[in-house]
């Protein structure tokens, strides 16, 4: 790290942080004893770095501990909860008595922090996840061109996990320099001792070598920690490391650096031996049970209308092309949004809003599990970020869409070449579970367009809207269904063939609906009409007004999908019908159900069930 000359902190300031870390390990202990669970062992060793950053290093208003003008700290460690709690209590966020509340029912100091506690800004309970939050911070500040800086503590036991590097090696290529890194090395996992233990040496040299300056420190000497923050405030052009050398269960010698310690509480009949190996013992008054719980959290801010979609009726569009087209028009009038690309913006188009827009634009590289977290860094800074990539690549940060979730995330993910559809690549990029994977996210928003227009106008809705919203894209070109001036309300679909002598109703969305709209066209021709509906939306569902479609073509129903059966179109509009009391008289389910190879799109698309004259045939065997 930088060898700049520091000022050294007067004997006062070092013996302040020393009591806030006492006092930090001392609350950390008897909150857990007193849920009966939790990591105590863990918040003691990250004590006198936890002080350091909150009362030495960090810009941090207590009334406004979320604020975009003060700094940013994430617990990537999220099993250390109670010291956090600990700390925004000290620095004055609630009061003292509040973190004995811990775990309870009632209490919104949850086991694992979420940000539903003020100064929190998203979700860490699944660890490997918060240095790619904090590099979102990060660049939204930068953005924002303001001094913030981001904290982020991590444990060595999570440094395991591929999503750590991943994003440290974006903050250094992005040369993040207002992104500061504390890695507690305690030497403990949850089962064992940690892959390295207390060989420094490797990950200083791991953090290096993705661009950071990065230096070795007791993590319980206050003098060496505060000297270490000075210095990394001081580094320019570069990401910072501090890695503090630290003893689990630090200060208490019948818990310092023992095994099997990790996530027991303290038993309460050795809590006060172990308090006053630390120092006098903390008193504090009954909690009087006022909820802190954060009175709002971070929405998609508003802008005007983006010009309308020009497509040429007479010309097919593929919708991931749409997507980048939209991305490009709500750009211009809304400076929120930022995107950011898994290394395929030439296949989903970002690059489109990219040239236009290349200070709000990202390449995130083959690393889709940074990719979420770092879209729900940008979003608690008030950002709108759109992310991209294959839909079937998503699966892989599954767990970062069902943390971003928990985090009460604002994101937008654009999802392309989903199902058989797209060809030639074959069933390794073929996304068939897609659908199923998000309707199962809470607060998720499933869209899946069938036309350039429809992409455009729902890619617009994802802005306005809060939660996880997931736009499915097709690779095929299609022909355009809609006009430019159409609207797409959610929840909704369309009705785009109907009449009075209708016998079967056909939903279908994205490459099925005009495989849907083929077959109408046949069988009218042999004199059975069928209605056909656009399922652009496919959670939120409307059962009971998709309902009402049904029942006047005698509650005869076909779905049909490029996706699995399991969790797809299908099972969707079932529930939703369930829910809505409606009975069906007949129906058939239409969707891939071998595994698929490659070959031509159209191809494929009739090879494995879900194309006109399989259509045709489920019809017939209905109607």
């Amino acid at each position: 790290m930088s060898a700049t000359p520091q000022t050294v902190p007067p004997a006062s300031t070092v013996e302040a942080i020393k009591e806030k870390a006492r006092r930090l390990s001392i609350l950390s202990m008897m909150s857990t004893t007193a849920a009966g669970s939790g990591h105590p062992t863990s918040c003691m060793s990250a004590a006198e770095l936890m002080a350091g950053v909150f009362f030495y290093a960090m810009k941090f208003d207590p009334k406004q501990p979320n604020s975009n003008q003060g700094d940013r700290f994430v617990l990537s460690k999220g099993h250390a909860a109670p010291v956090l709690y600990s700390a925004l209590a000290e620095a004055g966020v609630f009061p003292e008595s509040r973190v004995m509340t811990l775990r309870q029912f009632s209490s919104e100091l949850e086991g694992h922090p979420t940000p539903r506690i003020p100064g929190v800004d998203a979700a860490t309970g699944s660890l490997g996840q918060g240095l790619s939050v904090g590099a979102g911070l990060a660049i939204g500040a930068r953005l924002d061109k303001s001094p913030t800086r981001v904290y982020v503590l991590l444990g060595d036991g999570e440094m395991a996990e591929g999503q750590i590097w991943e994003a440290a090696e974006f903050a250094g290529h992005y040369q993040l320099d207002n992104l500061t890194v504390l890695a507690d090395v305690n030497a403990l996992g949850q089962s064992a001792p940690t892959m390295y233990q207390h060989d420094m040496d490797v990950y200083r040299r791991k953090f290096e070598s993705n661009g950071f300056a990065a230096e070795v420190i007791d993590g319980h000497d206050v003098p060496t920690i505060l000297a270490a923050l000075d210095r990394a405030k001081a580094t320019k052009s570069k990401p910072q490391a501090i890695l503090a050398r630290t003893v689990k269960g630090h200060g208490v010698d019948f818990l310092a650096g023992k095994e099997h310690w990790h996530g027991k509480p303290i038993p309460k009949d050795e809590l006060s031996k172990a308090i006053a190996e630390i120092g006098p013992a903390i008193q504090l008054p009954p909690d009087p049970g006022k909820s802190y719980e954060r009175a709002s959290l971070p929405k998609p801010p508003d802008f005007p209308a983006p010009a309308a979609p020009d497509y040429n009726p007479s010309k097919p569009v593929a919708t991931r092309e749409a997507f980048g087209a939209a991305l490009k028009r709500i750009g211009a009038v809304n400076p929120h949004v930022v995107a950011a690309s898994g290394d395929v913006k030439n296949s989903t188009f970002s690059e489109i809003f990219g040239d236009a827009f290349p200070d709000r634009f990202y390449q995130g590289y083959i690393a889709e599990q940074n990719l979420i977290s770092l879209g729900v860094g940008l979003q608690a800074r008030g950002k709108v970020p759109f992310l991209d990539t294959f839909a079937c690549f998503l699966s892989r940060a599954y767990d970062n869409v069902r943390m971003a979730a928990i985090s009460r995330a604002n994101i937008n993910l654009c999802g392309s070449h989903c199902g058989v559809s797209i060809g030639e690549d074959g069933p390794s990029q073929m996304a068939l579970e897609d659908i199923a994977m998000f309707r199962a996210v809470h607060s998720s928003t499933v869209l899946y367009p069938s036309d350039a227009v429809s992409a455009e106008r729902l890619t617009e809705a994802m802005a306005r809207r809060p939660g996880i919203n997931y736009l499915r894209t097709s690779r095929p070109k299609t022909p355009l269904l809609y006009s430019n001036k159409e609207n797409f309300p959610i929840p909704g679909f369309k009705v785009l063939r109907q009449s009075a002598q209708d016998r079967v109703t056909v939903i279908g969305a994205g490459i099925t609906l005009h495989e849907a709209l083929q077959a109408a066209d046949e069988l009218k021709a042999r004199g059975t009409n069928i209605r056909v509906i656009d399922l652009y939306c496919v959670k939120p569902l409307d059962g009971k007004t998709l309902a009402e479609q049904i029942a006047t073509t005698g509650g005869r129903l076909v779905t049909v999908e490029d996706h699995w059966p399991e969790g797809g179109i299908g099972e969707a509009v079932l529930a939703a019908l369930a829910a809505a009391g409606a009975n069906l008289s007949k129906y058939r389910m239409l969707a891939v159900r071998e595994m698929p190879h490659s070959g031509k799109p159209d191809e494929l698309v009739d090879a494995f069930g879900i194309s006109a004259r399989h259509i045709v045939g489920a019809v017939g065997g209905i109607a």
